[in-house]
C-alpha cells in the first residue's frame, strides 16, 4: 500500500522527476548512405524533403534541402552545376574542401558534425552538402521562402516619426535595428526556444549599458524554458515575469523598430523572437505604458499635455462605471438636481438594477468589439454599425438600459483605447469597480483602489520597482513622467533603466553618464 505522501505527490512533480534527460546529439557518420538513412527516418513520409544524390570529383554526396525553405534555381546554378564539372580530387577530404572554398564560396557558411545541427539548420533555409567518408557537413544559406513585407505597425500609429514595422522575419527584424544603431555596442545574441519547434528567439541589448545580472536572469529564463513549442513571443513572456497574479505586466511589447531602439539604449533587453512582428521588451516600467514616440517628436508643452490626457483616460476607463454605479444605487444626493432628475427618469423606466444594467452593456460592448476584431474588415464594419444602432439606440427606446449608462459606456470606451497597452487590465478592473460599487458604493471603490495600488507597487522586475520612479519617489526623474521636459534637459543625463530609485541593479559599467536623475 502506498504511503499517503507518496498518494498525493503532484501530478507535474512525478512528471518533472520522471522525465529522461535530453538524448545526446547524433554524430555525422562517415557513411553517406547511413547518413541520408537517419535523414529520412527523422523526416519520416514529409514530402518536401528534398535529397540529391550524385558523383562529383569522383566520390559520392548528397545535396539535402527543403522545398519551399531554398532557391532552387540559386541551387542549380551556384552547387549542382559547379560540382557535376568538378574533375577527380583524389578523395573526399579533397573534394569537401574544394566545395568549401570554391563552390559554396559565401558569408554565411558553417560545418557541422552532429546531424541535430544539420536538420535544424535545413529548416531554416541552408543547403547541406554530404560526402561519402567525411564525418561533417558543409551547409550554405540559400533562403527563399516568402516574408511579409516591411509595413507600418498596426497596433503602434504616430502621427510623426518612422512609419516602419517589425515582420515576421528575425533576421529582417535585425537588420532594421542595426541601421538605426550604428554602434559596435549593439548586441544580438541568438539563442532557440521550444524542443520541438526549435524557434530563434534573439536577445537585442548595448555592452555597457544593460546589467550584467539582468542580463544573466534573462538568458537564463529562455534556457530554461520548459515550453515545447513556441509560436509567438507571448508564449514567452509570462516566463520573464516576476508576479504570476498581477494584471499588469511588467515586459513591454513593440512592433516599432524605433521605439526598441530607444528602450535598448537606456539598458533594457529586447526579445525578438522568429515568426511575430511584436518584440518583447524587459523591464518595463507602469509609467511607460502612458508614453509613445509621438511625446518625443513634438513640443514638450503639447507632449506634456498629451501626457495628462493618458493619465486622465486611464482612471476615467478604469473607474467611471464604478463610480457611476456606486453614486446611483447608495450616494443619489451627490448628484445635481437636473441630473438626479434624468437619472431617476431612467432608472424608472429600466427594469434592471443599476449594477446589472451597467454589467450587462458593457459586457455586450466587449462582445461587440471582438467580433468586429475578428471578422473580416468589411463585415466588421458592419458589425460596429448594428452594434451602435440596434444595442444603442434601440435598446433605450425599448427600456433596457437608460440613456446616461450609453453616455457612460461611449466615455469608457474611447477612454479604454487611448492606451492600447492597457486595454486589457483597465477592461477586467472595470467590472471589478462595477462590482464594488453596485455592493459597497463608493467605499468599495476607495478600498478597491487602494488595493490596487497596493498590488502595482508590490511588483518589482528582476530587482526593479515597477513603479519607478513615482515610487520610490524620484523628483527630478518626473521631468519624463506626468510631464516631458524638452530635449536641451533630457540629454544632459542619459538614463539606464537599472539606475532608477529602489533598483538593486545600481551600476555604473562605463560608457555614458549613467547616474540617475533622482539621486543628483
Amino acid at each position: 500500500m502506498p504511503s499517503v505522501k507518496g498518494f498525493f505527490r503532484s501530478p507535474g512533480k512525478s512528471r518533472q522527476q520522471a522525465a529522461a534527460p535530453p538524448p545526446p546529439p547524433h554524430p555525422l557518420s562517415l557513411s553517406l548512405i547511413d547518413n541520408l538513412v537517419y535523414l529520412r527516418a527523422q523526416f519520416s513520409v514529409s514530402s518536401d524533403l528534398t535529397i540529391r544524390e550524385m558523383e562529383a570529383g569522383g566520390c559520392r554526396l548528397a545535396i539535402v534541402t527543403l522545398e519551399g525553405m531554398v532557391d532552387r534555381h540559386t541551387i542549380a546554378d551556384a552547387v549542382l552545376l559547379p560540382l557535376s564539372q568538378t574533375p577527380d580530387l583524389g578523395g573526399a577530404e579533397a573534394l569537401m574542401d574544394h566545395v568549401r572554398d570554391k563552390v559554396l564560396a559565401m558569408v554565411d557558411l558553417m560545418q557541422v558534425v552532429t546531424m541535430d545541427e544539420v536538420i535544424s539548420l535545413v529548416s531554416s533555409g541552408f543547403a547541406a552538402v554530404l560526402a561519402d567518408g567525411v564525418g561533417y557537413a558543409l551547409l550554405g544559406g540559400f533562403q527563399n521562402f516568402m516574408i511579409r513585407s516591411v509595413g507600418e505597425p498596426s497596433s503602434e500609429m504616430t502621427s510623426r516619426g518612422s512609419r516602419e514595422g517589425f515582420t515576421e522575419a528575425i533576421r529582417v527584424n535585425i537588420s532594421m535595428i542595426r541601421r538605426r544603431m550604428k554602434t559596435p555596442d549593439l548586441t544580438f545574441e541568438m539563442m532557440s526556444a521550444g524542443k520541438t519547434s526549435q524557434t530563434a528567439v534573439c536577445l537585442c541589448y548595448m555592452r555597457g549599458r544593460v546589467s550584467e545580472r539582468l542580463l544573466n536572469d534573462v538568458r537564463a529564463r529562455i534556457r530554461k524554458l520548459p515550453l515545447d513549442v513556441v509560436l509567438e513571443s507571448g508564449y514567452i513572456q509570462p516566463f520573464l515575469e516576476n508576479r504570476r497574479l498581477s494584471l499588469f505586466s511588467s515586459v513591454g511589447v513593440t512592433e516599432r523598430p524605433d521605439t526598441l531602439c530607444g528602450k535598448v539604449a537606456e539598458g533594457r533587453i529586447g526579445v525578438l523572437v522568429d515568426g511575430t512582428p511584436f518584440v518583447l521588451v524587459t523591464p518595463t516600467l507602469f509609467v511607460e505604458h502612458f508614453q509613445s514616440m509621438d511625446d518625443y517628436a513634438v513640443h514638450p508643452y503639447y507632449a506634456s499635455f498629451l501626457r495628462i490626457i493618458k493619465y486622465v483616460s486611464f482612471f476615467v476607463g478604469m473607474l467611471l462605471p464604478g463610480l457611476y454605479v456606486a453614486v446611483g444605487t447608495f450616494h443619489p444626493e451627490m448628484l445635481p438636481f437636473t441630473l438626479m432628475l434624468s437619472y431617476l427618469k431612467s432608472d424608472l423606466s429600466t427594469p434592471f438594477p443599476l449594477v446589472m444594467e451597467a454589467l450587462l452593456i458593457h459586457f455586450l460592448f466587449e462582445i461587440m468589439r471582438e467580433a468586429g476584431l475578428r471578422f473580416p474588415k468589411a463585415v466588421g464594419h458592419a458589425v460596429s454599425i448594428v452594434g451602435a444602432l440596434v444595442i444603442g439606440e434601440s435598446a433605450v427606446r425599448a427600456g433596457l438600459i437608460g440613456a446616461p449608462m450609453v453616455i457612460i459606456v461611449a466615455l469608457t470606451a474611447i477612454s479604454s483605447f487611448v492606451i492600447p497597452s492597457l486595454y486589457g487590465p483597465v477592461t477586467l478592473l472595470r467590472f471589478g469597480f462595477i462590482l464594488l460599487g453596485g455592493t459597497l458604493g463608493l467605499y468599495g471603490v476607495m478600498i478597491g483602489l487602494t488595493l490596487l495600488l497596493c498590488s502595482i507597487c508590490a511588483v518589482h522586475i528582476q530587482s526593479i520597482p515597477f513603479t519607478a520612479p513615482v515610487t520610490p519617489f524620484s523628483l527630478k526623474a518626473m521631468r519624463d513622467v506626468l510631464i516631458r521636459a524638452d530635449w536641451r534637459e533630457l540629454w544632459k543625463h542619459p538614463f539606464l533603466v537599472q539606475n532608477v530609485v529602489g533598483s538593486h541593479l545600481k551600476e555604473n559599467q562605463g560608457g555614458p553618464d549613467t547616474t540617475d536623475p533622482g539621486e543628483e
